[in-house]
């Protein structure tokens, strides 16, 4: 190794050795920040599949029970309007649902990941100038 030059200022190859070092231990911690990440993703969402899967299951269960049991109360008349006003109210039901879903699906994966690989960016554009 080579030792500072006379002012006081370390040598190019240590400089180039440390910058260097430094931007490989960034992109390893990037790395497994996104690693961490994808793994936190896939888990939420197995666990949404599953919630959503057992909600809609037993959701259209007590439905037909219900839906069953007034139709079946409901005068043999009138039972055709009966049918209708559930259709109605399950396509109200529908729309909400495909509402719900979007807001959920709008959150971003992966944000601290690219707000990370932002402020670094930001970082070398300041450093550069």
């Amino acid at each position: 190794m080579r030792a500072p030059d006379e002012d006081g200022a370390p040598a190019l190859g240590r400089l180039v050795r440390k910058t260097l070092a430094t931007a490989l231990g960034a992109l390893q911690n990037r790395g497994e920040l996104l690693a961490i990440e994808l793994q936190e993703e896939k888990s939420r969402f197995i666990q949404m599949l599953a919630l959503g899967i057992g909600a809609l299951f037993l959701a259209m269960m007590t439905m037909l029970l219900i839906t069953g049991a007034v139709i079946f109360l409901i005068p043999e008349d009138y039972r055709i309007w009966g049918v209708a006003g559930f259709a109605v109210l399950y396509l109200a039901g529908t729309i909400w649902a495909v509402m719900s879903l979007r807001a959920l699906l709008k959150r971003p994966p992966f944000g601290t990941t690219l707000a990370e690989l932002k402020k670094d960016a930001e970082l070398l554009e300041a450093f550069s100038e």
